[in-house]
């Protein structure tokens, strides 16, 4: 993955990690809304961590936050 790549995903995990503290969930409640793993979304929010998503997770979070996807992006 490029450096430009690894950014952006950073950026997204912050995003993420805003959105999901201002509607008052924890890691592991998104995680268990979304179905995937509460360690899988720790590394996605985690600014010091490059962890890709699929387009269907992005998707997921977005309607779980209840904000558009590009917001998150």
């Amino acid at each position: 993955m490029s450096v430009k790549h690894s950014n952006r995903y950073k950026e997204i995990g912050i995003k993420i990690s805003k959105y999901r503290n201002k509607k008052g969930l924890t890691q592991e409640q998104l995680a268990n809304e979304i179905g995937i793993s509460y360690s899988y979304l720790t590394q996605i929010e985690a600014p010091n961590v490059c962890k890709k998503m699929s387009l269907e997770v992005l998707f997921d979070i977005a309607e779980v936050l209840g904000v558009d996807v590009k917001e998150l992006l």
